[in-house]
């Protein structure tokens, strides 16, 4: 028989469960809606669904560099609460879901969901029976994939537990130095750094122009009122915008072990140290629930 868009959207609304699950459903019990409620709730459709509609800004930032698909991932996954967070079934789950995108290469979240894991189901399914297993809502918020090899070096790292999450790329062409002094050290000490300061930017001609000028129109705001000739004040505002950059370019930022450099400058310094033309070429940074708003959409997942 033929399944109406009305009846799927009445099954969706009294079980919560995805268009297509309740598709299925009805079309395996000929349109019958209680037994199809039944079967996604036998499924554990159903009941994993329902938990969809409460907030996961708990969870990990997890990362892997994998020698297998030669990609490194930074990733956060989001659950309820912290104690499921710590579970170790948790900690599993956010591993698989790491290695599948190392392998995948996934462009977004969403594109995500719709990739079949090697043991053949699909990763919202995966996520669903997660989300069963474990009692919570459960979702795969953001994640970055860079590959490995090519003369760049990707170091991670991870503090407060997965709280925050760093990945770090930087281009050496040597790559047997990789794993030997200075370098070790330096690629560390700027993971730890971009943990600690929070650069927004790598360098300053990344700053995208809206924010410029925004900022300017901030400083000249601020200066309103000064009786002092217009190139001054524009002298003042460039000023206050070189400033911005030293805040929140990493390049720019001064080193938060060594106050008396920028971190510009500690790359330099490691490279002549090394006989190397080292560059950073790269950086993520997660923090945890960082700006989570759970919409509709993003409960779904």
């Amino acid at each position: 028989m033929q399944i109406t868009a009305e009846q799927v959207s009445k099954l969706r609304e009294r079980t919560g469960a995805g268009m297509m699950d309740c598709k299925k459903a009805l079309t395996e019990n000929a349109g019958d809606f209680d037994k199809a409620v039944e079967y996604l709730r036998k499924k554990g459709i159903a009941s994993a669904a329902k938990k969809t509609g409460r907030t996961a800004k708990e969870g990990t930032v997890f990362s892997l560099i994998d020698a297998d698909t030669k990609a490194a991932v930074l990733v956060e996954v989001n659950c309820e609460t912290d104690f499921v967070a710590k579970t170790e079934n948790f900690q599993k789950f956010v591993a698989q879901i790491a290695k599948h995108i190392a392998k995948a290469n996934p462009e977004t979240p969403a594109a995500l969901l719709t990739q079949k894991m090697d043991s053949g189901k699909t990763v919202e399914e995966f996520v669903k029976e997660g989300i069963a297993t474990l009692g919570e809502n459960m979702m795969v918020r953001r994640f970055v994939r860079y590959p490995l090899g090519g003369g760049k070096e990707v170091k991670s790292y991870i503090h407060m537990g997965g709280k925050v999450g760093v990945l770090v790329e930087a281009s050496l062409a040597n790559a047997g130095k990789a794993t030997a002094e200075p370098f070790t050290t330096f690629i560390r000490d700027v993971s730890m750094h971009i943990a600690a300061a929070s650069p927004l930017y790598l360098k300053a001609d990344e700053v995208p122009a809206d924010v410029i000028a925004k900022e300017k129109e901030i400083a000249l705001a601020q200066l309103q009122g000064q009786n002092k000739p217009a190139d001054v004040l524009e002298k003042i505002a460039t000023g206050k915008i070189n400033k911005y950059f030293e805040e929140t370019c990493l390049l720019k930022q001064r080193f938060v072990k060594d106050d008396k450099k920028t971190i510009e400058a500690l790359t330099a310094e490691t490279g002549k140290a090394m006989g190397e033309s080292l560059a950073i070429t790269r950086f993520t940074r997660y923090v945890l629930g960082e700006g989570v708003e759970v919409t509709s959409e993003e409960t779904q997942h």
